[in-house]
């Protein structure tokens, strides 16, 4: 198994890709090799000042960078010798089993769509994202990938976010949710209307609509919605853990007596703390292209790398591309 990642993108690259790479290596399996992508000269002397000296980590020199500022299309197009842009060719190439990267999240998804490209019958890949739930842990999809959504395209995340669960996380039968302004069959718009009725056909366990107070409450495995929605629940959720436990963090420092009680809760907030670090849970697996690829968070730091360098492991240990084609075909939405 071989796993090309981007070490020049992020708000942190490369030191934080080299602290991840050095914080994951006793934990990888013996066959599995780490790919940095990126100018030599650092990558090696980094690698080099932390202790690095791994035969399975190689580095493959490229001279450009893609940065968070530039469009797009037009940095997969131009760029060519970016760190970015061959990280993703040789996914598409079969040289690399999957793609992680911490930079542009319009420049990875373009050029996984066009170097990568589509599973057959899959019209829009969608971005998934790991979320909290009080006993485990929930998919929601899209968040971001696509801001404009048909009812079968959400149908089709439905698909291949059940499958997701089922092959990677080891969900039997995923609870599939369609995220509305209401419980009930006939609330919201045109679109979630059409949908709804299409989910209670397909071949996976629809349990409904999900309303923003029960996307993390554990009812749902999957929760499936348009990227414009996702991102928002996606960004005000992280926004909201962080209000959290800051306020949780203020309130028990305020006194001699709350940091005592501080000091005897010590344990269960150490726990808390680590169910709502999203450094925890990796990055996000773009769904329905025909190879791994894995979008970090931006500001990821070495922690979050090694999380997200697990999760790839594990995204292709599964072979859940195969089997996302699969259902995609069996269902038999048409191009």
């Amino acid at each position: 198994m071989r796993i090309a990642i981007d070490a020049m993108g992020g708000d942190h690259a490369p030191q934080a890709v080299f602290e991840g790479v050095k914080l994951v290596l006793p934990e990888l399996k013996k066959d599995v090799e780490l790919v940095l992508y990126g100018d030599e000269t650092i990558i090696k002397d980094g690698l080099a000042a932390l202790g690095v000296n791994d035969v399975r980590v190689s580095v493959v020199h490229t001279t450009e960078v893609v940065g968070c500022d530039e469009q797009p299309t037009l940095a997969i197009r131009k760029k060519k010798d970016s760190s970015m842009v061959r990280a993703v060719e040789s996914v598409a190439t079969g040289e690399a089993d999957c793609v992680l990267s911490a930079g542009s999240t319009g420049a990875l998804l373009t050029g996984a769509t066009l170097i990568i490209k589509r599973l057959k019958g899959v019209k829009r890949p969608a971005l998934a994202t790991i979320m909290p739930t009080v006993d485990s842990c929930m998919l929601l999809l899209d968040c971001g990938a696509n801001t404009d959504c048909k009812s079968d395209y959400l149908v089709q995340f439905a698909l291949m976010g059940s499958a997701y669960m089922k092959s990677v996380i080891g969900v039997n039968s995923p609870r599939v949710g369609l995220l509305n302004n209401g419980a009930e069959e006939e609330k919201g718009n045109e679109l979630t209307k059409e949908t709804h009725q299409l989910l209670k056909t397909a071949p996976i366990n629809f349990t409904g609509n999900c309303e923003g107070r029960d996307v993390l409450s554990g009812a749902f495995d999957v929760v499936v919605c348009d990227g414009f929605d996702g991102n928002i629940v996606l960004k005000g959720t992280e926004g909201a853990a962080g209000l959290i436990m800051d306020l949780l963090k203020q309130g028990l420092m305020s006194s001699f007596r709350t940091k005592i009680g501080a000091l005897i809760c010590k344990p269960a907030f150490k726990l808390l703390k680590k169910k709502l670090d999203y450094t925890e849970y990796g990055g996000a697996p773009l769904l329905g292209v025909n190879g791994g690829v894995i979008k970090a968070h931006g500001s990821s730091n070495g922690k979050s790398f090694r999380s997200a360098i697990l999760q790839a492991e594990k995204l292709v240990s599964s072979d859940v591309t195969h089997l996302l084609g699969d259902e995609i075909t069996k269902f038999g939405i048409e191009e």
